[in-house]
């Protein structure tokens, strides 16, 4: 598939913002979090502000971005319109929140906090859907879909969150530990995702499309084109192997590696100027890893419709 920068963008800034969400609904209530208003309206502007960001840049993908509310209609049976409708949806328990949070007190934002998390976690699961539901894409439709990709907004919200705490000079361990496990999660997932495209069967071939498997191997004589077609250019990308394998490489280290070791850092050298800017770096290289990945998460994808077009497998 090709790898749209405005999808990539939407599905890695706006899943660090629900992850960066969900932990601030969750944690705020039981005071795990410092009271200052500042860190607050800090910590929910950057989280908010990347899923609008995320939203926004999603509407630059369609071709007619002024009827992208029509899309929420069909909730029935789209995943697209069910992430439309959570979206939109989060936003209300997020405002609750987020004044009970900043001007009556953490003990009061107890409930909204936690529906606002939920419905982030909610939104995340809807969006890993749109392609986890897609049979003809053997990489996106199993399960370890939904599973990184809720799995990856939990390691970038963490890590958000603990950079937060560490350039406030709140740096605690629990977070730099919540740091660490959600990079060993998010890392876990992605290998299991990269392992199971490896070894999965095909869901077709040019002998099962055309029903000649019988008789031996197809192959195509003419192209059905003479130049690119929409089919061809979108969901006919092809990427070299050595491309990435190199992407790969860079996505375990800036995604998963280099937070972990500086998370561990930050751990190791507790409250101080040392440890938020370990933290910080440790988001900013998580950041970089995630577009990597999510480009590959695109481009490695096989669409069964290539057959059409002479691929032996999809």
């Amino acid at each position: 598939m090709h790898p749209a920068f405005s999808i990539i963008f939407f599905t890695s800034a706006a899943g660090a913002g629900y992850g960066l969400l969900a932990l601030l609904g969750m944690l705020a209530p039981f005071g795990l979090l410092p009271a200052s208003p500042l860190f607050g309206f800090a910590a929910l502007a950057l989280a908010l502000g990347l899923v609008v960001a995320g939203l926004l840049s999603s509407l630059a993908h369609l071709g007619r971005p002024e009827r992208a509310w029509r899309a929420l209609s069909q909730w029935r049976s789209s995943w697209l319109s069910r992430e439309g409708v959570a979206a939109v949806a989060t936003f209300l328990p997020a405002g609750v929140f987020a004044i009970a949070w900043l001007f009556l007190g953490s003990g009061v934002a107890g409930v909204a906090g936690w529906i606002t998390a939920a419905m982030a976690v909610v939104t995340v699961y809807c969006t890993a859907m749109i392609y986890a539901s897609l049979k003809p894409i053997r990489q996106w439709a199993n399960p370890w879909v939904p599973r990184s990709y809720l799995a990856l907004s939990l390691m970038t919200g963490a890590l958000l969150l603990n950079a937060l705490l560490g350039v406030a000079g709140q740096a605690a361990g629990w977070s730099s530990l919540l740091a660490l496990a959600s990079v060993a999660l998010a890392w876990a997932a992605k290998e299991g995702h990269w392992r199971h495209c490896a070894t999965a069967r095909p869901v077709s071939t040019a002998e099962t499309a055309t029903g000649l498997g019988h008789i031996g191997r197809v192959r195509l004589l003419d192209a059905p084109h003479s130049e690119d077609n929409y089919l061809l250019k979108e969901m006919g990308f092809r990427v070299g192997r050595r491309h990435a394998v190199r992407l790969r490489l860079i996505t375990r280290l800036a995604a998963f590696a280099l937070p972990a070791a500086l998370s561990l850092g930050a751990l190791v050298a507790g409250p101080g100027a040392l440890s938020g800017t370990l933290a910080l770096l440790a988001a900013a290289a998580a950041a970089l890893g995630v577009i990597a990945e999510r480009w590959l998460f695109f481009a490695e994808a096989k669409h069964t419709v290539t057959l059409f077009y002479g691929a032996g497998e999809a």
